[in-house]
């Protein structure tokens, strides 16, 4: 945005007597040049509708005004409504306030007339990434792409590969409903206030069919849960944990099945093998 317009944000908040608010995580960028290129990685155009969690100050927003989409802004902090009102002025902009953790995007996205699929663009507030990231593919939204600033640890974990200390449950959760990908790096000194850490641009393209197919999604997520739960034990040690009852040499039998040794740990499999154990353990 032009430097009259950056001014003016910072000189609204201000007014507002507004104060950054660390419980909900509130960094906000004023970056002309980093806002436009997180817009065009989106790939956001003319007509695309789009839900924007955590607006802030407005500004990504009003880089996705430049592109007339249709936005939906949620923001949990209610001293940021008026603001957000004063420099939002776009008929093409909705504004609500709540907590979109607890919000289900299909009913308000509806309710406020937006025609299905729909875009999720945001710099995600830290506090909340991983439970909004996996509430929003669990709940099999209809969304049709997921473009989201995390914390720079977060992307790397989310978008991990087998064998590596970043790897583990969330990583092949993430795998299982969408295509992850890290698009850049984000520093830092770039958001108000500072915070500790970097950040990344990541894509979540949701998938309209899983990549493996499982007789019970729940089993499958319940051995990789036990078999991330104690990361030091072996995947036979570990699974015991899922279903107490079972013998251990039952176990043991359904892992020679899969080709899995059982003193493996968890962070060796991929998502198609953790799907070979739950399709195996589902015919016991």
């Amino acid at each position: 945005m032009p430097e009259e317009v950056k001014i003016k944000m910072r000189d609204i908040l201000k007014e507002q007597g507004f104060h950054y608010k660390k419980k909900w995580g509130q960094n906000f960028i004023f970056d002309n040049n980093l806002l436009k290129r997180i817009v065009e990685a989106a790939g956001v155009v003319s007509g695309d509708r789009v839900v924007e969690i955590g607006p802030g100050a407005g500004t990504l927003t009003n880089e996705l005004i430049k592109k007339s989409a249709q936005i939906l802004v949620v923001e949990i902090d209610p001293t940021l409504i008026p603001i957000l009102e004063d420099v939002l002025q776009d008929d093409n902009v909705v504004i609500v306030q709540g907590d979109a953790l607890k919000i289900n995007m299909d009913e308000l996205t509806k309710a406020n007339g937006f025609q299905w699929p729909y875009k999720v663009v945001a710099n995600l507030p830290y506090y909340i990434t991983t439970p909004l990231i996996m509430g929003l593919l669990e709940s099999k939204y209809q969304i049709e792409d997921i473009v989201v600033m995390v914390q720079k640890e977060v992307a790397d974990r989310l978008t991990a590969s087998p064998d590596t200390k970043e790897y583990g449950a969330v990583t092949i959760a993430v795998r299982y409903y969408s295509q992850p990908e890290v698009l850049f790096n984000i520093p830092r000194q770039v958001f108000r206030p500072i915070p500790e850490v970097d950040s990344a641009l990541i894509r979540l393209k949701p998938r309209k069919i899983p990549p493996v197919q499982v007789q019970d999604e729940k089993l499958m997520f319940r051995i990789i849960k036990g078999a991330f739960g104690q990361r030091r034990k072996t995947l036979l040690n570990s699974l015991l944990s899922v279903k107490p009852e079972m013998k251990k040499e039952d176990i043991k039998k359904i892992l020679e099945k899969a080709g899995i040794n059982s003193n493996t740990r968890g962070e060796a499999l991929s998502l198609e093998q953790f799907a070979e154990i739950a399709n195996l353990w589902s015919n016991v």
